[in-house]
């Protein structure tokens, strides 16, 4: 009895590979290390003390995915597995689409040849395009994407829609994520990001290392408190529990769901870099800028579907999530090339 973990050695299927190998689960990552770094699983590996057996290959890759699940006893995936940059979907749209689209068609595929039919898909929640509401519950309207990573997830989610009502026997659940941050405790995995980064916290984790000169902050003329944009951040190790929730209620209920994985609370800009100064004892030097196209001014999860399906909530706070963030970062000051 196997999990399969697609995307095993990024950021947080590394973190869920770790819980999962702390509850006594055998784990198969498949992983082309292409936004990752196999340091990840090593480290995961010493924490632990149990190895996950690791495939480099993509899951673009038939073959590799057939032969994984001829030689393992696989019972559940969990499905990490895609490209995840905004800025760089909107320059390479046909690469996100073949492979956060086609790569989940040809798992999907791989599955039902092999006769595993529970899957656990690492969603977003890109997929409501601009809030109707706040908080966002799982029934607001989706769509209205605004780049292709977001219209990415929105198809895969269709398509396992779609799929679950032409195979009823498979157990489907969509873990739609709001903005993960933090590492784990020991500073030993975390965020990697390739190049100067694309979010918030690790680019202000940059700046206080002296990685990097400054952050912009996108407007402060928004209806907020202070002026900043509002989101939801929920640690890393809240979000890995989440995935171990929803492998342990597969069963219940119905055969696809689609489950906000959030704090229910929105923090501002201006929040996260107070609260990382405070962590840190480091100034973060930044400077407001015009605001960007498409940005908004709040968006934080309504989460009480996960806690009431799941039984699960996220328990750590905004100065857990900043003392990980630079305790990770301060140890690891070139990520896993340190």
């Amino acid at each position: 009895m196997a999990i399969l973990v697609t995307g095993g050695a990024g950021y947080i299927g590394s973190h869920s590979v770790l819980a999962l190998l702390e509850r006594g689960d055998e784990v198969i990552v498949i992983d082309n290390l292409s936004n990752s770094s196999q340091e990840s699983l090593v480290r995961v590996a010493e924490l632990t003390g149990k190895n996950p057996t690791l495939y480099v290959a993509n899951v673009l890759d038939k073959n590799i995915l057939r032969t994984i699940f001829s030689k393992h006893s696989i019972t559940d995936v969990i499905h990490f597995a895609g490209l995840k940059s905004v800025g760089e979907s909107i320059k390479k749209p046909l690469e996100y689409y073949e492979n956060n689209v086609t790569g989940t068609i040809v798992l999907l595929s791989e599955m039902l040849n092999a006769g595993v039919n529970s899957l656990i898909f690492s969603s977003s929640a890109t997929v409501y395009g601009n809030p109707e509401k706040v908080p966002l519950s799982e029934d607001c309207q989706t769509g209205g994407t605004t780049n292709p990573y977001g219209t990415s997830k929105l198809m895969v989610e269709q398509i396992l829609r779609d799929f679950s009502l032409a195979q009823p026997e498979f157990r489907i659940t969509c873990l739609r994520y709001f903005n993960p941050v933090g590492a784990h405790q020991s500073g030993r995995i975390g965020e990697d990001p390739n190049g100067i980064p694309n979010n918030l916290v690790p680019y202000i984790s940059q700046v206080a290392i002296g990685k990097l000169k400054c952050l912009s902050v996108y407007g402060n003329d928004y209806p907020t408190p202070d002026g900043t944009g509002v989101r939801d951040y929920i640690h890393v190790l809240d979000l890995a529990s989440g995935h171990l929730a929803a492998l342990d209620h597969q069963n219940e209920g119905a055969s696809f769901k689609a489950i906000n994985l959030g704090t229910g609370v929105g923090y501002s800009v201006i929040d996260l870099i107070e609260a990382f100064e405070k962590t840190s004892q480091t100034k973060i030097n930044y400077k407001i800028v015009e605001r960007r196209a498409g940005d908004i001014a709040e968006c934080w999860s309504d989460s009480s579907l996960a806690k009431q399906t799941l039984g699960w909530q996220a328990t750590r706070t905004i100065d857990e999530m900043m003392r990980d963030t630079w305790n990770w970062q301060k140890n690891n000051p070139n990520g896993y090339s340190s």
